[in-house]
């Protein structure tokens, strides 16, 4: 087995529940469908008040007014996130359109668009309005909001994956932020202290105590909803 893959975080998921590696980088969705797995405690991508990366884009009118919003096919975690702001805060029901992800295109058919990713920080935003789902979802419930979460297979719990300390790989990754804005500030043509604010300031790696309930709410409304077929607690290594 390979000591590191790159792969899409749906497919880590995927990759996970197959035992093809020891742990992953799992969408928050997907961390109640895998047996034999548990979440590592501690640490996780999320936002405490403002993501950036993952947002909602209309040509100026306000969410209350769509009608239809095309999703961006390469997230289940943001697009149910979607559907609960809309029928939990918004109490409406828009039709929704998987879609590419192509503000230009998504906007040509449909009211609204999620966007996530590098696509969400890189479109041009003259003349849309844009609503950030980190925010949306603080404004509404207080708690800030996991996207995705380290799991590792409880089978392993003594072998390598187990022994690989999250929190330390976590803050060496920050302590090399400069580094890493250098790498993508020409891959993404966004400017390097905009890049470093994202690292350091819009993104939350810290799995406490108010992200976790930010997690237990968006799964109970998940739920609610019928988008998950369950909303219990994810099992949790240690503490």
């Amino acid at each position: 087995m390979e000591l590191l893959t790159d792969a899409a975080p749906a497919r880590c998921a995927e990759m996970l529940a197959l035992g093809a590696v020891e742990a992953a980088l799992v969408p928050v969705i997907e961390c109640q469908g895998i047996e034999g797995a548990a979440v590592v405690p501690g640490v996780c991508v999320g936002a405490r008040e403002e993501v950036r990366s993952v947002v909602l884009v209309t040509r100026g009118a306000g969410l209350e007014e769509a009608r239809s919003v095309a999703l961006d096919t390469t997230s289940r975690t943001s697009a149910a996130l979607v559907r609960i702001i809309f029928r939990e805060f918004l109490r409406r029901e828009p039709e929704y359109v998987p879609a590419a992800p192509d503000v230009v295109a998504m906007l040509g058919h449909c009211d609204a668009a999620l966007i996530i990713g590098d696509p969400a920080m890189t479109f041009a935003r003259t003349g849309l309005r844009v609503y950030d789902l980190a925010r949306l979802w603080r404004e509404h419930t207080g708690l800030g909001f996991v996207f995705a979460v380290w799991m590792a297979l409880e089978d392993n719990a003594g072998g390598r994956a187990r022994r690989v300390d999250f929190a330390a790989a976590r803050d060496e990754g920050l302590a090399r932020a400069e580094e890493i804005a250098a790498f993508y500030e020409g891959r993404l043509g966004r400017p390097r202290a905009e890049l470093l604010k994202y690292l350091r300031e819009n993104i939350c790696y810290e799995l406490n105590e108010e992200m976790r309930a930010g997690v237990e709410l968006y799964f109970a409304l998940a739920h609610r909803h019928g988008l998950i077929p369950e909303s219990t607690r994810p099992r949790m290594f240690g503490p």
